[in-house]
Protein backbone atom coordinates (compact mmCIF):
# COMPACT_ATOMS: atom_id res chain seq x y z
CA UNK A 1 0.00 0.00 0.00
CA UNK A 2 2.68 2.62 0.43
CA UNK A 3 4.34 1.85 -2.87
CA UNK A 4 1.94 3.21 -5.33
CA UNK A 5 4.09 1.43 -8.15
CA UNK A 6 3.83 -1.46 -7.16
CA UNK A 7 0.39 -1.64 -8.80
CA UNK A 8 -0.85 -0.43 -12.37
CA UNK A 9 -1.81 2.81 -12.93
CA UNK A 10 -6.37 2.90 -12.76
CA UNK A 11 -7.16 4.20 -15.61
CA UNK A 12 -10.66 6.15 -13.82
CA UNK A 13 -10.41 9.13 -12.69
CA UNK A 14 -13.60 8.37 -10.83
CA UNK A 15 -15.71 5.58 -9.24
CA UNK A 16 -19.04 6.03 -10.21
CA UNK A 17 -20.08 2.51 -10.75
CA UNK A 18 -18.93 -1.14 -11.37
CA UNK A 19 -20.44 -0.78 -15.07
CA UNK A 20 -17.66 0.32 -17.01
CA UNK A 21 -14.68 -1.05 -15.57
CA UNK A 22 -12.92 -4.29 -16.76
CA UNK A 23 -12.61 -7.10 -14.66
CA UNK A 24 -9.05 -6.09 -14.75
CA UNK A 25 -9.84 -2.93 -13.05
CA UNK A 26 -11.95 -5.05 -10.64
CA UNK A 27 -9.25 -7.51 -10.01
CA UNK A 28 -6.48 -4.50 -9.54
CA UNK A 29 -8.46 -2.61 -6.79
CA UNK A 30 -9.08 -6.06 -5.03
CA UNK A 31 -5.52 -6.47 -5.36
CA UNK A 32 -5.08 -3.32 -3.51
CA UNK A 33 -7.24 -3.94 -0.87
CA UNK A 34 -5.88 -7.29 -0.17
CA UNK A 35 -2.56 -5.31 0.83
CA UNK A 36 -4.87 -2.69 2.66
CA UNK A 37 -6.67 -5.82 4.72
CA UNK A 38 -2.54 -6.54 6.05
CA UNK A 39 -1.81 -2.13 7.01
CA UNK A 40 -5.20 -2.60 8.90
CA UNK A 41 -4.56 -5.43 10.82
CA UNK A 42 -1.23 -4.00 12.19
CA UNK A 43 -0.52 -2.05 15.41
CA UNK A 44 0.55 0.95 13.73
CA UNK A 45 -2.43 1.85 11.51
CA UNK A 46 -1.86 4.91 10.09
CA UNK A 47 0.22 5.20 6.10
CA UNK A 48 1.40 8.76 4.91
CA UNK A 49 0.13 7.74 1.14
CA UNK A 50 -2.30 10.95 0.80
CA UNK A 51 -0.93 12.89 3.16
CA UNK A 52 -1.45 16.32 2.35
CA UNK A 53 -4.86 15.46 0.57
CA UNK A 54 -8.33 16.16 1.50
CA UNK A 55 -11.40 14.22 1.42
CA UNK A 56 -15.02 15.18 1.81
CA UNK A 57 -17.94 12.56 2.59
CA UNK A 58 -21.33 14.16 1.58
CA UNK A 59 -24.11 11.91 2.78
CA UNK A 60 -27.64 12.88 1.79
CA UNK A 61 -28.76 9.66 3.35
CA UNK A 62 -27.65 8.66 6.85
CA UNK A 63 -25.35 5.63 6.69
CA UNK A 64 -23.32 5.46 9.65
CA UNK A 65 -22.02 2.24 8.40
CA UNK A 66 -20.34 3.28 4.83
CA UNK A 67 -19.85 6.65 5.92
CA UNK A 68 -17.86 5.72 8.88
CA UNK A 69 -16.01 3.07 6.88
CA UNK A 70 -14.66 5.94 4.01
CA UNK A 71 -13.53 8.13 7.28
CA UNK A 72 -11.17 5.42 8.37
CA UNK A 73 -10.12 4.64 5.22
CA UNK A 74 -8.91 8.02 4.84
CA UNK A 75 -7.61 8.91 8.01
CA UNK A 76 -5.52 5.62 7.48
CA UNK A 77 -4.29 6.80 4.69
CA UNK A 78 -3.43 9.76 6.26
CA UNK A 79 -5.99 12.29 4.48
CA UNK A 80 -7.45 15.18 6.21
CA UNK A 81 -11.07 13.69 6.35
CA UNK A 82 -14.18 16.30 6.70
CA UNK A 83 -17.57 14.88 7.06
CA UNK A 84 -20.41 17.11 5.59
CA UNK A 85 -23.57 16.81 7.93
CA UNK A 86 -26.21 17.47 5.69
CA UNK A 87 -29.14 17.64 7.39
CA UNK A 88 -28.38 20.51 9.16
CA UNK A 89 -26.79 22.48 6.23
CA UNK A 90 -27.41 25.01 3.55
CA UNK A 91 -29.93 21.82 1.65
CA UNK A 92 -31.87 22.58 4.23
CA UNK A 93 -32.63 25.75 3.26
CA UNK A 94 -32.74 25.10 -0.46
CA UNK A 95 -29.60 24.52 -1.50
CA UNK A 96 -29.48 22.10 -4.70
CA UNK A 97 -26.98 19.85 -5.65
CA UNK A 98 -24.92 22.04 -8.24
CA UNK A 99 -24.82 24.55 -5.51
CA UNK A 100 -23.41 22.38 -2.99
CA UNK A 101 -20.50 20.86 -5.79
CA UNK A 102 -19.26 24.67 -6.61
CA UNK A 103 -19.27 25.37 -3.01
CA UNK A 104 -16.86 22.07 -2.26
CA UNK A 105 -15.30 22.86 -5.13
CA UNK A 106 -14.05 26.31 -4.71
CA UNK A 107 -12.40 24.41 -1.40
CA UNK A 108 -10.27 22.27 -3.76
CA UNK A 109 -11.14 18.40 -2.37
CA UNK A 110 -9.11 15.76 -3.92
CA UNK A 111 -11.75 13.31 -3.53
CA UNK A 112 -15.35 14.07 -2.93
CA UNK A 113 -17.30 10.67 -1.70
CA UNK A 114 -20.80 11.06 -2.19
CA UNK A 115 -24.31 8.92 -1.12
CA UNK A 116 -27.55 10.73 -2.19
CA UNK A 117 -31.40 9.40 -2.51
CA UNK A 118 -31.06 10.11 -6.63
CA UNK A 119 -29.86 7.90 -9.10
CA UNK A 120 -26.65 9.83 -11.29
CA UNK A 121 -26.04 12.43 -8.40
CA UNK A 122 -22.80 10.96 -8.37
CA UNK A 123 -22.36 11.36 -12.11
CA UNK A 124 -23.59 14.99 -12.13
CA UNK A 125 -21.10 15.81 -9.18
CA UNK A 126 -18.40 14.29 -11.07
CA UNK A 127 -18.88 16.81 -14.23
CA UNK A 128 -18.87 19.83 -11.71
CA UNK A 129 -16.11 19.18 -9.89
CA UNK A 130 -12.55 19.36 -10.68
CA UNK A 131 -11.42 16.47 -8.24
CA UNK A 132 -12.35 12.41 -8.14
CA UNK A 133 -15.68 11.40 -7.25
CA UNK A 134 -16.44 8.15 -5.53
CA UNK A 135 -20.08 6.80 -5.16
CA UNK A 136 -21.42 5.59 -2.06
CA UNK A 137 -24.36 5.11 -3.27
CA UNK A 138 -26.82 6.78 -5.47
CA UNK A 139 -30.62 5.91 -5.28
CA UNK A 140 -31.64 2.49 -6.64
CA UNK A 141 -28.64 2.87 -8.96
CA UNK A 142 -25.31 1.65 -7.77
CA UNK A 143 -23.09 1.13 -5.36
CA UNK A 144 -19.71 0.14 -6.06
CA UNK A 145 -17.64 -0.28 -3.27
CA UNK A 146 -20.14 -2.94 -1.33
CA UNK A 147 -20.00 -5.01 -4.73
CA UNK A 148 -16.09 -5.08 -4.36
CA UNK A 149 -16.10 -5.28 -0.45
CA UNK A 150 -18.42 -8.47 -1.09
CA UNK A 151 -15.83 -9.47 -3.80
CA UNK A 152 -13.08 -9.26 -1.80
CA UNK A 153 -14.40 -11.09 1.09
CA UNK A 154 -15.51 -14.05 -1.30
CA UNK A 155 -12.34 -14.03 -2.55
CA UNK A 156 -10.44 -14.69 0.55
CA UNK A 157 -12.51 -16.58 1.70
CA UNK A 158 -13.11 -19.34 -1.53
CA UNK A 159 -9.99 -18.51 -3.58
CA UNK A 160 -11.66 -17.54 -6.89
CA UNK A 161 -14.56 -15.84 -8.04
CA UNK A 162 -14.89 -17.98 -11.38
CA UNK A 163 -17.17 -20.58 -11.39
CA UNK A 164 -19.05 -19.74 -8.37
CA UNK A 165 -22.41 -19.75 -7.91
CA UNK A 166 -24.37 -17.04 -5.98
CA UNK A 167 -27.65 -16.83 -4.60
CA UNK A 168 -28.76 -12.91 -4.65
CA UNK A 169 -32.55 -13.06 -2.30
CA UNK A 170 -34.43 -10.61 -0.75
CA UNK A 171 -35.26 -7.03 -2.11
CA UNK A 172 -33.78 -7.04 -5.08
CA UNK A 173 -36.07 -4.23 -6.80
CA UNK A 174 -35.32 -1.68 -4.72
CA UNK A 175 -31.02 -2.97 -4.49
CA UNK A 176 -28.06 -1.00 -5.67
CA UNK A 177 -26.14 -3.34 -3.68
CA UNK A 178 -27.64 -6.30 -5.81
CA UNK A 179 -27.03 -4.11 -9.15
CA UNK A 180 -23.62 -3.49 -8.30
CA UNK A 181 -23.02 -7.26 -7.33
CA UNK A 182 -24.52 -8.69 -10.65
CA UNK A 183 -22.65 -6.56 -12.72
CA UNK A 184 -19.11 -7.56 -10.87
CA UNK A 185 -20.01 -11.58 -10.32
CA UNK A 186 -20.87 -11.65 -13.92
CA UNK A 187 -17.82 -9.36 -15.38
CA UNK A 188 -15.60 -12.20 -13.03
CA UNK A 189 -17.32 -15.58 -14.49
CA UNK A 190 -19.52 -16.14 -11.77
CA UNK A 191 -22.88 -17.71 -11.62
CA UNK A 192 -25.82 -15.41 -10.74
CA UNK A 193 -29.22 -16.08 -9.35
CA UNK A 194 -31.84 -13.84 -7.72
CA UNK A 195 -34.11 -15.13 -5.42
CA UNK A 196 -37.21 -12.56 -4.79
CA UNK A 197 -41.30 -12.45 -4.84
CA UNK A 198 -42.51 -11.37 -7.98
CA UNK A 199 -43.06 -7.88 -6.34
CA UNK A 200 -39.29 -7.43 -5.31
CA UNK A 201 -37.90 -8.81 -8.33
CA UNK A 202 -37.25 -6.08 -11.05
CA UNK A 203 -37.85 -6.50 -15.03
CA UNK A 204 -34.79 -6.97 -17.23
CA UNK A 205 -32.78 -9.82 -14.79
CA UNK A 206 -32.36 -12.15 -18.35
CA UNK A 207 -30.66 -9.08 -19.80
CA UNK A 208 -28.27 -8.83 -17.05
CA UNK A 209 -27.58 -12.22 -17.25
CA UNK A 210 -28.89 -13.49 -13.48
CA UNK A 211 -31.22 -16.40 -13.32
CA UNK A 212 -34.37 -15.61 -11.32
CA UNK A 213 -36.43 -17.63 -8.96
CA UNK A 214 -39.12 -17.00 -6.45
CA UNK A 215 -39.08 -20.04 -4.36
CA UNK A 216 -36.25 -20.07 -2.09
CA UNK A 217 -34.89 -23.47 -1.66
CA UNK A 218 -35.20 -23.98 -5.69
CA UNK A 219 -32.98 -20.29 -5.96
CA UNK A 220 -30.71 -21.70 -3.09
CA UNK A 221 -29.61 -25.21 -4.40
CA UNK A 222 -25.95 -26.04 -4.30
CA UNK A 223 -24.82 -22.10 -4.18
CA UNK A 224 -21.72 -21.11 -2.98
CA UNK A 225 -22.66 -17.97 -1.83
CA UNK A 226 -26.22 -16.91 -0.11
CA UNK A 227 -26.21 -13.09 -0.26
CA UNK A 228 -29.34 -11.33 1.79
CA UNK A 229 -30.75 -8.55 1.25
CA UNK A 230 -32.04 -5.54 3.76
CA UNK A 231 -35.61 -5.46 2.84
CA UNK A 232 -35.79 -1.82 2.26
CA UNK A 233 -39.30 -0.49 3.57
CA UNK A 234 -38.39 3.26 3.29
CA UNK A 235 -38.17 3.02 -0.44
CA UNK A 236 -41.53 1.01 -1.00
CA UNK A 237 -44.05 3.08 -2.10
CA UNK A 238 -47.15 0.41 -2.43
CA UNK A 239 -47.63 -2.84 -0.35
CA UNK A 240 -44.51 -5.23 -1.77
CA UNK A 241 -45.00 -7.81 0.93
CA UNK A 242 -47.99 -8.83 3.35
CA UNK A 243 -46.66 -8.65 6.23
CA UNK A 244 -42.82 -9.30 7.59
CA UNK A 245 -43.93 -12.10 9.44
CA UNK A 246 -44.82 -13.71 6.41
CA UNK A 247 -41.47 -12.33 4.13
CA UNK A 248 -39.91 -14.02 6.73
CA UNK A 249 -41.69 -17.28 6.61
CA UNK A 250 -41.05 -17.72 2.72
CA UNK A 251 -37.85 -15.07 2.26
CA UNK A 252 -36.05 -15.28 5.63
CA UNK A 253 -32.45 -16.77 5.68
CA UNK A 254 -32.60 -19.75 8.31
CA UNK A 255 -31.22 -22.75 9.28
CA UNK A 256 -33.81 -25.04 6.90
CA UNK A 257 -33.62 -23.11 4.30
CA UNK A 258 -29.71 -22.96 4.41
CA UNK A 259 -29.38 -26.76 4.05
CA UNK A 260 -30.39 -26.34 0.47
CA UNK A 261 -27.08 -24.27 -0.22
CA UNK A 262 -23.90 -25.98 -0.24
CA UNK A 263 -22.55 -27.17 3.24
CA UNK A 264 -19.67 -25.00 3.24
CA UNK A 265 -21.98 -22.03 1.51
CA UNK A 266 -21.03 -18.30 2.81
CA UNK A 267 -23.57 -16.49 4.46
CA UNK A 268 -23.27 -12.64 3.12
CA UNK A 269 -25.50 -9.39 4.32
CA UNK A 270 -24.02 -5.51 3.38
CA UNK A 271 -25.82 -4.53 6.52
CA UNK A 272 -27.89 -2.99 8.43
CA UNK A 273 -29.65 -6.41 9.07
CA UNK A 274 -33.29 -6.96 10.34
CA UNK A 275 -32.99 -10.22 12.67
CA UNK A 276 -36.00 -12.40 12.21
CA UNK A 277 -36.86 -10.17 8.54
CA UNK A 278 -34.51 -11.44 6.19
CA UNK A 279 -31.80 -13.30 8.15
CA UNK A 280 -32.37 -15.38 11.12
CA UNK A 281 -30.31 -14.91 14.07
CA UNK A 282 -29.01 -18.14 14.11
CA UNK A 283 -27.34 -17.67 10.52
CA UNK A 284 -26.35 -14.30 10.87
CA UNK A 285 -24.27 -15.54 13.68
CA UNK A 286 -23.31 -19.33 12.51
CA UNK A 287 -20.25 -20.42 11.24
CA UNK A 288 -21.02 -19.84 7.63
CA UNK A 289 -21.37 -16.23 8.02
CA UNK A 290 -19.10 -14.24 6.87
CA UNK A 291 -21.04 -10.58 7.60
CA UNK A 292 -18.20 -9.35 10.10
CA UNK A 293 -15.54 -10.08 7.45
CA UNK A 294 -17.68 -7.83 4.93
CA UNK A 295 -17.35 -5.21 7.19
CA UNK A 296 -13.81 -5.23 7.62
CA UNK A 297 -13.41 -5.81 3.93
CA UNK A 298 -15.18 -2.22 3.65
CA UNK A 299 -12.21 -0.25 5.04
CA UNK A 300 -9.72 -2.10 2.92
CA UNK A 301 -11.97 -2.08 -0.25
CA UNK A 302 -12.26 2.01 0.61
CA UNK A 303 -8.54 2.06 1.41
CA UNK A 304 -7.50 0.59 -2.20
CA UNK A 305 -10.19 2.91 -4.17
CA UNK A 306 -9.44 6.72 -2.87
CA UNK A 307 -5.24 5.21 -3.16
CA UNK A 308 -5.85 4.36 -6.90
CA UNK A 309 -7.94 7.52 -7.86
CA UNK A 310 -5.32 9.73 -6.11
CA UNK A 311 -1.95 7.98 -7.57
CA UNK A 312 0.44 10.58 -8.03
CA UNK A 313 1.43 8.78 -11.33
CA UNK A 314 -2.00 10.31 -12.80
CA UNK A 315 -0.46 13.55 -13.06
CA UNK A 316 2.22 12.73 -15.30
CA UNK A 317 -0.52 11.17 -17.73
CA UNK A 318 -4.00 11.10 -18.79
CA UNK A 319 -6.93 9.66 -16.66
CA UNK A 320 -10.59 9.06 -17.21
Amino acid sequence: MTEAPAFPLFPHRHLLGIKGLSPLDIEMLLDRADAAVAVSRQPLKKLATLRGRTQINLFYEASTRTQSSFELAGKRLGADVMNMSVASSSTKKGETLLDTAATLNAMRPDILVIRHSAAGAAALLAQKVGCSVVNAGDGAHEHPTQALLDALTIRRAKGRIAGLLVAICGDVLHSRVARSNIILLNALGARVRVVAPSTLMPTGLAQMGVEPFTVMEDGLKGADVVMMLRLQRERMAGSFVPSVREYFRFYGLDARKLKAAKEDALVMHPGPMNRGVEIASEVADGPQSVIQEQVEMGVAVRMAVMEALLDPRRNEGDGE
